[in-house]
């Protein structure tokens, strides 16, 4: 019988280890597909470690990774592919906002031989105004740079075995796994899905939370933003030509350039302009940097349970 893989990774997540093990459990368990759960806890403050291992330990379905500090949400999906032994993975909160029927839903659609099945969201849920906002501006962006369709993507989605062999072959470790796991292909198939309420902890997700993994996964994944350094100063130039001959026709019709303002404003945003392009520029580099030194995406520091 095939395996199915859960990676689940966690932060912060204690009072959801024992309600995401036991329901996943027992659905996957009803529906007769042979599973296992991949918890990764990414450098948790809390009681988040010991919930896995106490789980491993009553439920040997059940392991356990823990990084020796938090790295990330990317750095944590990456690992549980790493450790993920089954022909197919579906990576999911474990919060359980993503729901587990619609796990059975996908796993299906895979034996019917599609290689990935994407969990697209029809509805978000219950959230401010705010934070509403702020996650749709982030996705229209992240839509423009990626040239993907993010406007509902989620990082709930099933790979087969094939697909997640060849996310964890590229080498890059600024990887976005959202946008990467679209842009490598292979036979898709999408399921819609209702973001449910969280049955207890906190969102780990702010406005601002929402800011910075916008600016690294645009610069992981897309060039556009040195695109826009081009385009800036395409402009400037055109504006410069503009002024450049209004300045000869005054000069030549004998009159004195004017506007002492004007120049003051024009230096002010140049300087502006040339200040955010080195920004970009230096983000980048900064970005490549990191690449060059090679060190790894993730360091684990425990293990609970065996592998199946």
């Amino acid at each position: 019988m095939a395996l199915l893989s859960v990676v689940l990774p966690a932060y912060n997540e204690e009072m959801m280890i024992d309600k995401a093990s036991e329901c996943l459990t027992e659905l996957l368990g009803s529906e007769h597909i042979d599973f296992e759960l991949v918890f990764v806890d990414d450098g948790s403050r809390d009681q988040t470690w010991i919930k896995i291992e106490e789980q491993s330990r009553k439920n040997s379905a059940v392991r356990g990774v823990k990084f020796s500090r938090n790295f990330g949400k990317e750095a944590a999906i990456f690992a549980g592919l790493a450790e993920a032994g089954g022909d197919c993975v579906v990576v999911m909160d474990c919060d359980l906002q993503h729901p587990p029927e619609t796990v059975v839903e996908m796993y299906r659609l895979w034996e019917d031989g599609y290689e990935v099945v994407e969990g697209v969201k029809r509805s978000r849920g219950r959230e401010g105004a705010a934070h509403k906002a702020s996650a749709g501006m982030f996705y229209k962006i992240m839509s423009k740079a990626t040239k993907i369709d993010m406007s509902r993507a989620s990082d709930f989605k099933l790979l087969d075995r094939r697909a997640v062999a060849v996310l964890l072959g590229m080498p890059e470790r600024n990887a976005f796994f959202r946008a990467l796991s679209s842009w490598i292909g292979f036979q898709t198939a999408t399921v819609e899905f209702d973001v449910r309420e969280r049955e207890a902890g906190e969102s780990k997700w702010s406005t601002w939370s929402l800011v910075k993994y916008a600016v690294t996964n645009i610069a992981a994944f897309s060039s556009v933003p040195l695109q826009i350094v081009t385009v800036a100063g395409a402009f400037m130039f055109v504006l410069a030509i503009i002024l450049g001959i209004e300045s000869l026709v005054k000069y030549f019709g004998g009159q004195a350039m004017e506007g002492f303002t004007t120049v003051i404003l024009l230096l002010l945003i140049i300087g502006s302009l040339v200040m955010m392009s080195l920004g970009i520029i230096g983000y980048y580099i900064a970005k490549i940097y990191e690449e060059v030194k090679g060190r790894p995406r993730y360091i684990i520091s425990k293990t609970a349970g065996g592998k199946k």
